[in-house]
């Protein structure tokens, strides 16, 4: 029996990365999964299948955010595919979904920073607006957006006031939703080891540079993102809401003491267990 039994879940970018780590864990806790996917159909039914063999159940859900239309398509499929599993509501929404964005304040353009917007915000917003219809009382609604938004980058303005925005929307939410048991809450990685973070997490020089800045001493799984969102998404995060929750393994934080021994060398899991 699993704590998420006879429930129901959507998450949106649930075809990769974290995405697909998050859809995984909420169906290993018993939840039926709408994996939402953007444009790749066959990373969606990749993940479709990897949580039906490990004795799940999934459904994926095609939606394009760069379109005004997306969160109304979602919401037709996410419907239709519900009903194909005998179920009628959901209880857990996962705004996952989102595209980066790299550039200066003088080489970002309006059409690079309607983009990011319009996947990161407007349409985490709108999918909640077009599911709460079928959102059940004592829901569950997590955001995840990045540790971008309390470190300052200026090469990737763009994504960093997008990720700050996805992030406010959870307090007036919480305060919203909350007299129907309905929590609101944001997830904020750092840099996880994803098709995203690939160029970057590549090359030896950046990820030594990286992990000299993160107080664990490594980069992030998906996998460690995904049980911070399963917390928050299960009976245990009843009373959280409202936050916003660092899964950046303490990137950042301020200095690090010379000497100080890295991940490899304590009892925490290493970059060889990922």
């Amino acid at each position: 029996m699993g704590e998420l039994d006879g429930r129901t879940a959507l998450v949106t970018g649930g075809s990769r990365g974290i995405g697909r780590a998050v859809a995984r864990r909420l169906a290993e806790d018993g939840a039926l999964v709408a994996v939402h996917y953007g444009g790749n159909e066959e990373a969606a039914a990749e993940t479709v299948k990897l949580i039906e063999g490990a004795g799940g159940r999934a459904f994926a859900v095609p939606a394009r955010f760069d379109r005004g239309d997306g969160p109304d398509r979602l919401f037709e499929g996410l419907t239709a595919g519900l009903a194909e599993h005998g179920e009628d509501g959901l209880d857990i929404l996962v705004n996952n979904a989102g595209v980066h964005l790299a550039g200066s304040i003088g080489e970002i353009t309006e059409e690079d920073f309607d983009r990011v917007m319009a996947v990161n915000v407007r349409a985490p917003l709108f999918v909640i607006q077009r599911t709460l219809p079928l959102l059940r009382d004592g829901g569950r609604i997590v955001n995840v957006a990045s540790a971008a938004a309390r470190i300052a980058s200026p090469l990737q303005i763009g994504y960093t006031v997008s990720k700050t925005a996805l992030e406010a929307l959870a307090a007036p939410l919480a305060n919203d939703l909350g007299r129907r048991g309905i929590t609101v809450n944001t997830v904020n990685p750092g840099v996880i080891l994803t098709d995203m973070t690939s160029a970057w997490t590549s090359a030896p020089e950046a990820m030594a540079g990286l992990e000299s800045i993160t107080a664990l001493g490594r980069i992030g799984t998906p996998e460690d993102v995904a049980d911070v969102v399963g917390f928050l998404a299960g009976p245990r995060g009843r009373w959280v809401t409202g936050q916003t929750v660092d899964a950046s393994g303490g990137t950042y934080l301020g200095p690090i003491p010379p000497g100080a021994p890295r991940a490899a060398e304590t009892d925490g899991p290493g970059p060889a267990e990922a």
